[in-house]
């Protein structure tokens, strides 16, 4: 005979199980549906150095009649690209750039990136769980033995130096043991430098008329920048390897 306690308990949690389950299924196909509906429309034209400059006044003079309007857009747009993977956070950051100055933007794109982050990383950890691992699982290794040796220095170190994309490192993270404080902390500090010298380069780029300004100074220091930026994951690759 089933004691009455245990008995009461099931089925007290039945019903809270059930409907868990249907909110994660919902959640799941909501977001397929965006991700689908992303490509089957190709939204992603929009998020290109051509849509850019052919509306660049109109998003200009946009942006300084309704400035609030125009933060609240570029940070809700790039949260949702980054919380779902998509493709276009780096023309994102650019126009964020041209759009309010190399300082503002980079304080938006963080505020965008992150969030989008801790969506993705929330994702894989409570939702898709099990098609991260298998989709990703050579890599886990890897991040499983950093984050047990030193989260936040391994996570920060993935997030200044790009060895792997960004998306990837938010679902794999997901399913790794790090804390959501010490991800959405190494996060928000790691992608600072990245995002100022793109938002940098998107505000001097903003600014070309013609090609003849291409050799204006601060355009050059603007590709200059972002060549270093390029080369920092080959540095880091030879110091690991004569470290080791």
């Amino acid at each position: 005979m089933i004691p009455r306690d245990i008995t009461m308990t099931q089925l007290s949690n039945h019903p809270d199980s059930n409907s868990s389950n249907v909110g994660r299924i919902v959640i799941v196909l909501v977001i397929t549906v965006a991700v689908g509906a992303f490509f089957y429309f190709d939204l992603g034209r929009f998020l290109s150095l051509t849509a850019l400059q052919e509306n660049r006044d109109s998003l200009l003079a946009f942006t300084d009649a309704n400035f609030v309007a125009a933060v609240a857009i570029f940070i809700g747009i790039y949260a949702m690209v980054a919380g779902l993977s998509l493709p276009g956070a780096v023309i994102l950051t650019l126009a964020g750039g041209f759009l309010f100055g190399a300082g503002w933007a980079t304080v938006f794109v963080n505020v965008g990136a992150t969030t989008g982050a801790t969506v993705a990383f929330l994702t894989a950890r409570y939702l898709l769980r099990d098609t991260v691992e298998q989709k990703f699982g050579k890599w886990l290794g890897p991040f499983q033995e950093g984050f047990g040796k030193n989260a936040f220095s391994y996570l920060l170190t993935l997030r200044l130096i790009p060895l792997f994309p960004f998306f990837v490192v938010n679902l794999v993270s997901g399913v790794t043991r790090v804390s959501i404080r010490t991800y959405v902390a190494a996060t928000s500090l790691g992608i600072i430098p990245g995002s100022f010298v793109y938002a940098y380069a998107g505000r001097q780029l903003g600014t070309i008329n013609s090609l003849k300004e291409i050799a204006s100074p601060n355009v050059i220091a603007a590709f200059v920048l972002l060549g270093l930026l390029a080369l920092v994951p080959v540095i880091y690759k030879k110091y690991t390897a004569k470290s080791s």
